[in-house]
């Protein structure tokens, strides 16, 4: 039986255009229409969701997240975490779908928790959509091991890169790899054989590796500025080519920590503008109160929302992706649109994911509302359903942090 859904908020943000009294009409899991309320007449068989006092937004996609509930990605093979946690708590803050992100892990364990989150993807999730891994390693530059644990960190092994995308089964969309290093070409080529993105990231190369590594189809930067040398004025690697390359796409970390605001307003004006996405680069800690967490075997202390190692080294964030959107359109020039595009249709597009990321016809219902007053997330659709709806009461006693956006 057909399943049709009507649902009405005071304005839509398709990303790329706003659409007052936005009114989207869903059946069976798809958009079917999308305008003003006046445009559409009455509609039998309907199922109407009234969401005014609330503004619409295509459901977000986070591309590079470890964790978050309490699920740590990079350990999912000892099986002591529930997924489901993590994808429940993505939910409840306006993502739909999202990337589980693996750090570095002596090669047995690597494999096997690459092949464990493989096993959880194809099975059918209830919350936010897993779409895909994200490898942040292992081959990375040890002197830019930051977070991760150094001794996990390796030379390239194109052996072993063959055994990780076998163990995948077509689940990996990006490894990160540091282009300075011995066969990163071939790493690259085999990369793009198996439809994975080669990403730039945890690296001193200079340019001219840099340049080499984007000629060979290496198009894309893992949380720029972070994990390679600082933007120079005579010096350039990494962080320069991406920003000045147009054929890189670069990942924003937006917790206002990793980055200082006015640098990313820097990226926005140099870079066009759907070659940026904005990341959370969160841990199993996002969603949950301060205290002691992992990521891998590295233990983590959260204080005051922050993430460290017990060295003071910043270890991911908590960071869930509607503050982060508030951080980007507060810390840049953009406006609303081309700021909610860097979380949503930016991503789908740079990894293929054709059926989201856009309130359009034929597009999946993947729809994203929030609170016109406090920008609370108040409900959350996938596929035409609704996997979040936040309590009326709770809404009633929470206070805004920033202006709507």
């Amino acid at each position: 039986m057909t399943e049709k859904s009507l649902f009405v908020s005071d304005y839509c943000l398709t990303p790329h255009e706003r659409i007052s009294e936005g009114t989207i009409l869903c059946e069976d899991g798809i958009i079917v229409a999308i305008g003003s309320a006046s445009a559409f007449d009455v509609i039998p068989d309907v199922n109407i969701h009234d969401m005014r006092g609330s503004y619409a937004v295509p459901g977000f996609i986070d591309t590079h997240i470890h964790g978050a509930g309490g699920f740590d990605s990079s350990t999912a093979d000892e099986g002591v975490e529930d997924f489901n946690l993590m994808a429940q708590t993505l939910a409840s803050h306006g993502v739909t779908s999202f990337m589980p992100t693996l750090v570095a892990r002596p090669r047995e364990q690597f494999l096997a928790s690459v092949s464990a989150l493989a096993k959880l993807l194809g099975q059918q999730h209830l919350w936010a959509e897993p779409v895909g891994l994200h490898l942040e390693g292992p081959y990375l530059n040890r002197k830019k091991h930051g977070a991760q644990h150094a001794d996990h960190i390796r030379e390239i092994d194109l052996g072993e890169a063959r055994e990780i995308v076998a163990e995948g089964r077509g689940t990996i969309k990006v490894m990160t790899f540091a282009p300075e290093l011995k066969d990163a070409l071939e790493l690259v080529e085999l990369l793009r054989e198996n439809s994975i993105i080669p990403s730039m990231g945890h690296s001193l190369a200079d340019e001219k590796a840099v340049l080499r590594a984007i000629d060979a189809g290496a198009t894309h930067c893992t949380h720029l500025y972070n994990g390679m040398p600082i933007l120079h004025h005579r010096s350039v690697g990494l962080t320069g080519v991406a920003i000045t390359d147009d054929r890189v796409t670069v990942e924003l970390i937006l917790d206002g920590y990793h980055i200082h605001p006015r640098m990313v307003d820097l990226v926005c004006r140099a870079k066009p503008m759907d070659k940026i996405i904005g990341v959370s680069d969160a841990i199993q800690a996002a969603g949950l109160r301060d205290g002691l967490y992992h990521i891998g075997k590295t233990e983590i202390q959260v204080h005051q929302g922050r993430a460290t190692t017990k060295d003071g080294v910043i270890a991911g964030t908590t960071l869930t992706l509607e503050r982060g959107w508030r951080h980007l359109a507060t810390y840049s020039r953009l406006d609303n649109t081309d700021a909610a595009a860097c979380l949503t249709i930016n991503p789908a597009k740079t990894y293929q994911l054709n059926d989201r990321g856009e309130l359009l016809p034929g597009r999946k219902a993947d729809i994203s509302f929030f609170d016109f007053q406090t920008n609370k997330p108040v409900m959350t659709v996938r596929d035409g359903k609704i996997i979040f709806k936040a309590d009326p009461k709770t809404r009633l006693e929470e206070t805004g942090e920033d202006d709507a956006p």
